[in-house]
């Protein structure tokens, strides 16, 4: 995400090193990799769930900081991120490596105005606060042009398709943090979690009594086709009564859900798709579903199929 918020901000160039997950824009393909994790990313969610816990037992980094290449790269500024310690760096690791030297900031979102925050954050420490303020603009006025930003619109509201967003198979997880936003943003009301809240872990049972109109997955870091591959691993009949009571579509999670940049924007407007029962790139139906047909958002009266 912050590698996406400094390309963003127009200072791409300025970019000496990057994590092992920053793939965007796609001008960071070549640059050095300062992190490393030992956990293998083309494991199942399950398998990658229970390699995280041990490692967090046995008291091991998940991802850890090239110390050596962080040295020889000699950035001025080193930003990392204080919200989970699992899919990234942990803060403190970052702060104690770069005792003395680069400044480090720390970027904490938990929700859109944390993501505002942050890139405002960044674009100071780099000097470019009027890019930032523009930027901060833009995406706010592409989320004002949503449905779900109508005074009218809100949660609970008569007609409002009710939505959960799953970020995790094995064990399942509901999504968190911005995600009830985005989803507020496109027309639909989230009823697997509140706005700023941590992703929590929920049983299928728990998720299908909340009875949703549309299921999104949106599986942390992953793709629509390493989405797919996992859903297609599933056995638990509470989870495919699930995936077979409603509409399931698959967004690219790791574009555009899990990380608090600047493409979250481009993920409300890729949930309304969804909606609508439009595919677009990074969105896709899931074949168990039935064929798909758009909902219906006008208020007052139920939902229109």
């Amino acid at each position: 995400a912050a590698t996406e918020i400094v390309a963003a901000l127009g200072a791409g160039e300025a970019l000496v090193g990057v994590s092992h997950e920053c793939d965007y824009p796609p001008e960071v393909a070549g640059l050095p990799r300062v992190t490393t994790t030992p956990v293998d990313p083309g494991q199942s969610s399950g398998a990658i769930d229970r390699a995280v816990r041990a490692l967090r037992a046995a008291g091991r980094p998940v991802v850890a900081v090239d110390a050596a290449l962080l040295r020889r790269l000699a950035p001025d500024l080193v930003i990392t991120q204080s919200l989970c310690d699992v899919c990234a760096v942990e803060a403190g690791a970052v702060t104690r490596l770069a005792a003395g030297g680069p400044q480090v900031l720390a970027l904490d979102a938990r929700d859109l105005a944390g993501v505002w925050a942050d890139i405002r954050a960044v674009a100071h420490a780099l000097g470019k606060v009027e890019a930032g303020e523009a930027l901060v603009a833009s995406l706010s006025s592409r989320l004002a042009a949503l449905p779900g930003a109508e005074s009218s619109r809100r949660s609970q509201a008569i007609g409002v398709p009710r939505v959960v967003c799953i970020e995790w198979l094995d064990p399942p997880y509901l999504a968190g943090h911005w995600v009830p936003e985005l989803v507020r943003y496109a027309g639909g009301e989230d009823v697997g979690a509140e706005p700023g809240s941590r992703s929590l872990r929920r049983s299928w049972r728990e998720i299908g009594a909340a009875r949703p109109d549309l299921v999104l997955v949106m599986l942390c870091g992953m793709n629509v086709e390493r989405a797919e591959q996992e859903l297609s691993r599933l056995a638990d009949p509470e989870a495919l009564a699930l995936f077979d009571s409603a509409p399931t579509w698959i967004l690219d999670g790791g574009a555009y859900t899990s990380r608090p940049g600047p493409r979250l924007v481009d993920g409300a407007e890729r949930i309304r798709c969804a909606l609508e029962g439009r595919e677009v790139p990074g969105l896709r139906r899931w074949a168990r579903a039935e064929p798909a047909r758009p909902l219906s958002f006008a208020p007052p009266g139920p939902l229109q199929s």
